[in-house]
């Protein structure tokens, strides 16, 4: 147990001191899902003026979008982190250390859920700045267990891909996954005013419930009808794609 622990750690460590001592890398990342929502209400910000809109501002109803798209950089950075040392072999000398590789996918998780409060932060700063309302103290809160819940499910999917490529040259597959899981839900409009296809696909997607979840205490309040849903979707979906990139690292042999 000691073991496994530790091994965890150092995997958390070793991903956040990248931050440090590369901080190009994260860079793009962090000001990605920012450079979003400041270009986006400067093109659409009246869109809230649409009947069937609400009486809400439209700054205030895409910043969680910038939050679940911080969870998707993150995640495939993650993805592509892996692929990187599997390509310098490091990953190979990991492997050897007495912990279950279950122990090693944890450790990998872990760090995206709290690599991607970096640009969540940064974010959430800049919207208080331009004047977005504030979600209140449990509207944060829940916003934040659910985009790092979502950075997890997005790692698990880039974690599978590096595994199964092992080349940083899948990083366009492993982006694509958060891009399409958050652009197909209500993200830039309610979901009675997006096209009928769009809306049937918003309806199926559980990253609409996490959508959803997050946006508590932006657009309304906080309510566990919302809350339930959208912790049920972060599971499932934890569940779905963690079985995936458990499936790759037993599979792996180096």
């Amino acid at each position: 147990m000691g073991t496994n622990l530790a091994v965890v750690v150092a995997l958390v460590r070793r991903a956040l001191n990248e931050i440090t001592r590369v901080p190009g890398a994260a860079i793009p990342g962090v000001l990605a899902p920012t450079i979003f929502v400041v270009g986006l209400t400067s093109v659409f910000g009246q869109a809230d003026r649409v009947v069937g809109f609400g009486e809400v501002d439209f700054r205030t109803f895409v910043v969680p979008v910038g939050f679940l798209q911080a969870a998707g950089f993150t995640g495939a950075a993650t993805g592509v982190n892996l692929a990187r040392d599997i390509e310098q072999g490091w990953f190979d000398r990991l492997l050897l250390c007495p912990a279950p590789r279950l122990t090693v996918l944890t450790g990998l998780v872990a760090s995206a859920a709290l690599r991607c409060l970096l640009p969540v932060a940064f974010l959430f700063l800049v919207a208080m700045a331009i004047g977005v309302d504030f979600p209140g103290v449990d509207g944060l809160l829940v916003a934040l267990v659910l985009v790092m819940g979502l950075a997890s499910v997005f790692a698990c999917f880039a974690v599978a891909l590096a595994l199964r490529f092992r080349t940083q040259q899948a990083a366009p597959l492993m982006q694509m996954g958060s891009f399409v899981g958050v652009l197909f839900t209500p993200a830039y409009a309610p979901k009675d005013l997006l096209a009928g296809w769009l809306e049937v696909l918003a309806t199926v997607n559980p990253v609409t419930l996490v959508l959803t979840g997050a946006r508590q205490g932006f657009v309304g309040g906080v309510t566990w009808g919302d809350t339930w849903p959208a912790l049920l979707a972060i599971v499932g979906l934890v569940l779905a794609f963690g079985a995936l990139a458990t499936r790759g690292l037993r599979r792996y042999s180096g």
